[in-house]
């Protein structure tokens, strides 16, 4: 850390200098509270992908079986290595990280592949899982040294639907959360007028924090939303503290905490995914360099980031945690503050693994009833679609790129909603396959590779 306080004699000018320079320091006061900004931005986007693949696998939200404590350990693992791949990024290694106030964290765009992986398998199915998720982050890793060279296979026509598909594919999953969870579909508390009104606590919570509120308040909107619906589950006793008063004060991660399995559905979805992953690294690298320094990325900063997010994902999986990358949020939360220290968010990841090394902290998580935990997901899932859609704006929509489009979606999202239809096919296919996901960008990239250009 170079600087370690503000010089009050220095100009206007001198200051916002400083602070469009990553290796300033901002003062102790100032830079403690701007690092737990970051995680309260990013907090409940990176914990969510963990309980539910924890849910699909069938150890999550509601179960009595001795597989629950599980839950409590993915929890752990998202917020440990969320700060270990932050601290990647920000202090780096050689060539690893791109020095930079860049956040880690789980990302949801894996989740339409991890799930079918898992679903109803229990905890074992994880060890399959997870051996994707370290070679996917080998892989990941290997992108480093070429990743600028990936980018002319992905313009905005083939990024927006993937981004669009991603948000399709899990809001089946907002609205089951919302009813009352998977596990309890067929009975009778199933979308009950308790549930529903819980849902609806967060939802219209966050949407008021995110268009009356300012500031903080604004930021961390679906956070403060998932609060006010805790409240409220609170005073109608759907709140049971006893995991928490079982949960020890301190644990350590665990290596191949559920074996280490090789099968080819969860390697090839994890390094499709990884592509995708790192093509958003770049945009995320592209963003904090012109909002928080107005500049562009250098190669240097772009290839040590998409380093630090392979190692990151390569090193959490082989503690039975999920792959990481880049954490969009927070690049507007750089743009609004203004602070491009790169050691403010390195005190966000000391919070973050200090939180993850406390398995009280992952046992309160796991209180949230699902119901509430499904308010804050409709509304990031459907978020996630929308970015989509404004991704594909910029898309010039002649003839060629309307039947690329039209193709891929229809592929892609008949596939997830009719997964029988490839019922003859081997396991792994149908698993591929029927996460709309990878078929949906296969043809995509495909299509646009090889389709000529309209003239006009």
């Amino acid at each position: 850390m170079t600087e370690a306080t503000v010089d009050l004699r220095a100009s206007p000018d001198e200051l916002r200098a400083r602070l469009k320079n990553p290796d300033y320091t901002p003062p102790l006061a100032q830079a403690v509270p701007l690092g737990i900004q970051h995680v309260l931005a990013m907090f409940v986007s990176n914990v969510t992908p963990a309980i539910i693949v924890a849910g699909a696998a069938g150890f999550g939200f509601g179960s009595n079986s001795p597989d629950f404590p599980s839950l409590i350990y993915m929890i752990q693992m998202s917020m440990l290595f969320a700060g270990i791949a932050t601290l990647f990024q920000t202090i780096g290694i050689g060539p690893v990280g791109g020095r930079l106030p860049i956040v880690q964290g789980t990302s949801f765009a894996f989740l339409p592949v991890m799930i079918p992986i898992v679903a109803g398998q229990g905890v074992a199915a994880m060890g399959a899982l997870m051996g994707g998720v370290v070679i996917g982050g080998v892989f990941h890793f290997l992108l480093g040294t070429f990743i600028g060279r990936l980018r002319f296979a992905l313009p905005p026509l083939v990024t927006g639907l993937i981004v669009l598909m991603i948000g399709l594919a899990l809001i089946k999953v907002g609205i089951q959360y919302a009813a009352g969870g998977v596990p309890l579909i067929g009975t009778p508390e199933y979308g009950s007028l308790a549930n529903w009104s819980l849902a609806l606590v967060v939802v219209v919570v966050t949407l008021l924090l995110k268009f009356f509120t300012r500031g903080m308040w604004s930021i961390a909107a679906v956070l403060l939303g998932l609060i006010a619906g805790y409240i409220v589950a609170l005073a109608m006793g759907m709140v049971s503290f006893a995991n928490v008063g079982n949960a020890g004060w301190v644990a350590v991660p665990v290596p191949f905490k559920w074996g280490f399995d090789i099968t080819a559905a969860a390697v090839i979805g994890m390094c499709f995914m990884a592509v995708v992953s790192a093509i958003e690294t770049v945009g995320d690298v592209s963003g904090i360099a012109k909002g928080g320094a107005g500049r562009e990325a250098t190669e240097k900063e772009i290839s040590g980031a998409t380093y630090a997010d392979g190692l990151g994902t390569f090193v959490a999986g082989i503690f039975g945690g999920l792959p990481n990358t880049s954490f969009s949020q927070n690049v507007g939360l750089i743009s609004m503050t203004g602070v491009m220290s790169r050691h403010v968010v390195t005190y966000g990841a000391i919070f973050l693994i200090a939180c993850g090394l406390i398995p009280k902290v992952g046992a309160l998580i796991s209180t949230v009833p699902i119901t509430v935990l499904g308010g804050g997901v409709i509304v990031m899932f459907g978020m996630v679609a929308a970015a989509g859609v404004n991704m594909l704006s910029a898309v010039k929509w002649n003839r060629r790129n309307m039947v690329i489009f039209a193709v891929s979606l229809s592929v892609g999202l008949g596939l997830q909603l009719e997964p029988d239809a490839l019922q003859h096919l081997p396991k792994t296919a149908q698993i591929l396959l029927t996460s709309g996901l990878l078929p949906s960008a296969f043809l995509a990239i495909v299509l646009n590779l090889v389709l000529p250009e309209e003239v006009d």
